[in-house]
């Protein structure tokens, strides 16, 4: 018998029992949907929370710090490595360092930073803030976002690039209230009024006062500045970078050796004697690994080397086994309920065999292949199997966007997701999975379907026309 008769065989004995057909088409649907959707919330739950891990750094990037936290007393998760004090002394982070670690397997670039402490100041408004020196390299490849200007670049002229939420915590100097107290934003425009920052604090606080040694401290040097660029975003939003002030590091390094000549920077560690180092060592390495598969081994090989590193892939790997547990207990109870259409299309095909006896016996006598009996209940089963699993998977994709939509107004938030606007929800069914499921209930429908046929090839031929 050929294939097309096979098909139209199956089709039309499946519109024969209209009612019958309908409901087990409408439990392999409900089955289909039920995996669809728990999958998708699995997978929407792990993608969330990837997008959140990039909101707080990148996934390939690894951090490296000096075996005593680094010059600025970087304390990172986990504790401090014990080290002797020669130890410390010889390992920081420097041009050196740098450069051994570029030839290492997998690292496409080394960019190293140098914070410090500051004071910034404009139109009677001042503020505490962190300077961050990095490499105009290092910000592209970030792709800090920009509201408005452009990343500083100039190695000799100190730029800034200012977090859009600094304005926050910028206080009037003569009321010392900020944003946060009177609910108003300071009228400054980085981009068009002139910033004073001065980065020996020490000095600013105590200028005119006696020090250690009888000596009146003299004022602190205010440097003129302007903003190269301000970071994307409202006063109020959010991001990784809206509270830093980034600069060049070149800049920064000549500018602190300009204000400290022959004084310890702060932050900076010392020689044994108390002198400062005339070198500048670095806070921090960002390594930046080719893919997040390598970030391990590279980490591995920087920590024998005798330095700290941190990786947001250290614990977004645990997270990720942890999500994966919770997307196969969901797609379980999925499961379930297509195991119960399972046995629906079980009993479904058997009835069938039972109404078709005589039908079954007389294709026998008139010489059908067994095979193409077995075959055409396969097909009956397959059937259900498809247009079960296609209505299954639209169904999964309008409940998919009803929960998103559900959740978008904060519901989410509750549940301890942050999803940001324009992301793809908390259920998000990928293409590939549509296909599958459908795919998949077509198997198990054939699966079903497949020892009702073995009943259906092994029925006498005599004994099924005599059958009433």
């Amino acid at each position: 018998m050929r294939l097309g008769d096979l098909l139209g065989m199956s089709l039309s004995s499946l519109f024969k029992r209209k009612v019958r057909t309908i409901l087990t088409v409408l439990g392999v649907a409900i089955g289909t949907t039920s995996i669809v959707v728990m999958i998708s919330l699995g997978i929407g739950m792990k993608q969330t929370l990837l997008d959140e891990m990039e909101n707080y750094g990148s996934l390939t990037a690894i951090t490296v710090n000096s075996p005593d936290g680094g010059g600025g007393m970087v304390m990172m998760e986990g504790g401090m490595s014990s080290s002797s004090d020669k130890d410390k002394e010889e390992r920081h982070l420097d041009d050196a360092l740098i450069s051994t670690l570029s030839t290492l397997d997998h690292v496409k670039a080394v960019d190293p930073q140098l914070n410090c402490s500051a004071i910034i100041k404009c139109k009677g408004y001042m503020s505490w803030v962190t300077l961050y020196g990095t490499t105009t390299e290092y910000m592209e490849r970030q792709n800090i976002p920009l509201g408005d200007g452009a990343y500083p670049s100039s190695e000799s002229e100190l730029q800034l690039l200012v977090g859009n939420t600094v304005l926050q915590d910028m206080s009037n100097e003569k009321t010392n209230k900020t944003y946060w107290e009177t609910g108003e934003i300071p009228p400054i425009d980085w981009m068009k009024d002139q910033v004073f920052l001065i980065l020996d604090t020490e000095r600013y606080f105590n200028a005119g006062q006696q020090d250690e040694n009888g000596q009146t401290v003299p004022n602190a040097k205010k440097y003129i500045t302007k903003a190269s660029g301000v970071v994307k975003g409202a006063i109020d939003e959010w991001n990784q970078y809206s509270y830093a002030v980034y600069c060049n590091i070149d800049a920064l390094k000549n500018t602190l050796n300009r204000e400290f000549r022959g004084r310890t920077i702060p932050g900076q560690p010392t020689r044994k004697n108390g002198k400062p180092y005339k070198e500048i060592f670095y806070n921090q390495l960002i390594v930046s690994v080719d893919n997040m598969d390598n970030v391990s081994a590279v980490q591995q090989i920087i920590n024998d080397m005798g330095y700290q590193t941190y990786a947001n892939a250290d614990w977004i790997e645990q997270e990720m086994k942890s999500m994966n547990v919770i997307q196969a207990v969901l797609g379980g109870i999925g499961a379930v309920s297509l195991f119960v259409a399972a046995i629906g299309i079980t009993n479904t095909m058997m009835m069938s065999i039972y109404e078709r006896t005589k039908e079954i016996g007389i294709m026998k006598v008139i010489g059908c292949r067994i095979k193409d009996i077995q075959a055409l209940f396969l097909i009956e089963a397959g059937y259900i199997g498809f247009i079960g699993g296609f209505v299954g998977t639209l169904l999964s994709y309008l409940i998919s966007f009803v929960i998103n939509k559900l959740l978008s107004g904060g519901g989410a938030e509750a549940m301890g997701f942050y999803i940001e606007e324009g992301a793809g929800g908390i259920s998000r069914i990928p293409l590939w999975l549509g296909g599958v499921s459908i795919v998949f209930a077509i198997l198990i429908a054939m699966l079903a379907g497949f020892f009702p046929s073995l009943r259906a090839m092994k029925l006498s031929p005599l004994a099924a026309i005599r059958a009433e």
